[in-house]
């Protein structure tokens, strides 16, 4: 089995990359940072955040598995005490594969000839360069609503519990293919009209954005924030696309919300 190791950079996980880098080649692991089976994140969410998108372009070939060198992440299970018996697990053991659903975003353009496509593993957001942003907000290609206000969030089921909850989305189970779209302060009065409450749509459904005025717009995919001018539309659905992540013990989601939001 091929295998890599990404790390945050600090001094703390920096060495423990290189020890489990060390303690897998000696179990006659190969080690491929371009064509890996298998990529341990050591430092936090924002590591394998990185990762990721490192390897977005073989998600149907790589499973993920974290070590958290902080605070309790929701995608990094193992501690760094436990990174021996991470390796033997990794050396020895057929792992279960658990694929967590991800946001498609297609950012179309006026010339008709450009367009984007991006994976979110957490979520995108978008907000106006200068003013309110104003979008008309079409599902399933009838129009919903004319937003107006700070940006909207999408997100994922396993990204719900980051920026969508500040927003004050749900939390959703990531084993829903779903996307929420939440609210960043909209405008209501007696002229303006939101539903003022976030969306959750299923897979068979595609939210699309449409500005209704000339602005260019900030637009982030999870940790990574990109300026688009001249924008047509902003496509977010269900992707086809699923990140993998490598169990070898159960790793229950809602102990993690419990143990990130509840549990002292």
């Amino acid at each position: 089995m091929k295998f890599a190791v990404t790390s945050k950079g600090d001094t703390v996980s920096n060495t423990l990359m290189h020890k489990m880098k060390a303690y897998l080649m000696d179990f006659q692991l190969e080690y491929d940072e371009d064509k890996p089976d298998i990529v341990i994140s050591v430092g936090g969410d924002g590591t394998l955040l990185y990762a990721f998108h490192r390897y977005r372009s073989r998600l149907d070939k790589t499973a993920f598995v974290g070590v958290h060198t902080g605070h309790l992440g929701f995608y990094a299970d193992w501690v760094p005490d436990e990174i021996e018996k991470l390796v033997i697990a990794i050396a020895k053991t057929p792992y279960q594969v658990v694929e967590y659903p991800l946001l498609e975003v297609i950012i179309r353009h006026n010339d008709g000839g450009r367009e984007a496509r991006y994976l979110a593993l957490n979520e995108c957001t978008v907000k106006a360069i200068e003013g309110s942003l104003v979008m008309d907000v079409e599902i399933k290609g009838q129009l919903f609503e004319t937003f107006r206000g700070d940006g909207l969030c999408m997100s994922t089921p396993s990204g719900s519990t980051a920026y969508n909850k500040a927003l004050g989305g749900a939390i959703l189970h990531p084993s829903i293919p779903a996307i929420q779209v939440a609210e960043m302060a909209s405008i209501n009065n007696r002229v303006f009209r939101t539903v003022g409450s976030p969306l959750v749509l299923p897979d068979h459904h595609t939210c699309l954005l449409k500005p209704v005025n000339d602005v260019d717009f900030q637009i982030t995919i999870d940790h990574l924030t990109l300026l688009h001018k001249d924008v047509k539309s902003i496509q977010c659905r269900v992707a086809n696309e699923k990140i993998r992540f490598a169990r070898f013990r159960p790793f229950p989601f809602w102990k993690r919300v419990r143990d990130s939001f509840i549990t002292e």
